[in-house]
């Protein structure tokens, strides 16, 4: 096993963590202040990076084409919570799965329409372009590192702003006990309006960031949605510390799993059944490691306190 592979797998994985820790951060508090199941979440990272690339191609630059990208993204999540969300905020959690669901069909295809059904690509900024060596043998596409401290900057102020300010003392208070914030005298409906648009941006920003390096296509924000609920369940519901660990947690077991699985297990088999099985099992460990935490703490690692 070489150690450079290890420690690129490594890196990949924190930036994999990090970008389910933007998508899971909103979701989380979505879920644990509201009690409401949006599975139209991941739409939200497909839509930032939709429209990265368009204010991308449109101003040939990609740092402005992301500043227009985010309001972009929170102007529309905030949207979707005035037309939708909030006429299902008091129904119970399979109109929520069943409303929400719709919204992906919808929305996937509304994307061809707009964008087409071709993937999009947004060439990586001259800026961040090109490889930087971290030691000997070990070069590091600069690109994605700047995708690793950007979010673990906003992971920090995230933070910051949940645990140091007045709104999101109310966030934490509304992941508690919504019904008593509301009854203290907190406009309950405007903290979800401002929950959601935010968990929107996040979600934006994550696809914004990504745009340079995978293909924009609709139904890409599908697949990272399950690890979301993943980071979210192991996490604790309404923790952003505990989203923040499990993201990184589910990144670094998802991206290792599928690179070294196979090669631990040709220790003990044959190599093409070593092969086979790795490819059957390592999607299935971040999983494994989501009943094994929740066997030992079935609330999650942070869940919010009541």
């Amino acid at each position: 096993m070489s150690m450079t592979l290890l420690y690129v797998q490594t890196l990949n994985g924190l930036q994999l963590g990090v970008l389910l820790f933007l998508i899971a951060a909103g979701l989380t508090l979505v879920f644990g202040v509201m009690d409401f199941i949006n599975l139209a979440h991941g739409v939200q990272y497909m839509i930032g990076a939709y429209l990265a690339a368009m204010f991308t191609a449109m101003t040939g630059n990609f740092f402005l084409g992301l500043a227009l990208a985010l309001p972009s993204a929170l102007a529309f999540g905030l949207l979707l919570e005035f037309l939708i969300f909030r006429h299902l905020y008091d129904r119970d959690h399979l109109d929520q799965v069943l409303a929400t669901f719709g919204i992906i069909l919808f929305l996937n295809q509304a994307v061809k329409v707009v964008w087409g059904a071709a993937p999009l690509s947004v060439p990586i900024p001259d800026a961040l372009s090109g490889s930087i060596r971290l030691m000997d043998g070990l070069l590091y596409p600069v690109y994605r590192l700047a995708i690793i401290g950007s979010g673990l900057a906003i992971a920090v102020l995230l933070g910051i702003l949940v645990s140091r300010t007045r709104i999101g003392m109310l966030v934490r208070a509304g992941a508690s006990n919504a019904p008593m914030v509301s009854a203290l005298g907190v406009d309950i409906g405007k903290l979800f309006m401002v929950v959601f648009g935010f968990g929107a941006m996040l979600a934006g920003f994550a696809g914004a960031m990504v745009a340079p390096i995978l293909s924009v296509e609709p139904g890409m924000g599908d697949n990272l949605l399950i690890l979301t609920f993943v980071v979210i369940v192991i996490g604790g519901i309404g923790s952003v510390r505990g989203a923040f660990i499990a993201a990184i947690l589910v990144g670094l077991v998802d991206t290792l799993g599928r690179v070294f699985g196979p090669m631990l297990l040709r220790a003990l088999m044959d190599p093409s059944a070593a092969s086979q099985a790795g490819r059957a099992l390592a999607p299935m460990l971040t999983y494994i490691l989501m009943a094994a935490i929740l066997f030992f703490r079935p609330a999650g690692l942070f869940p919010a306190k009541k």
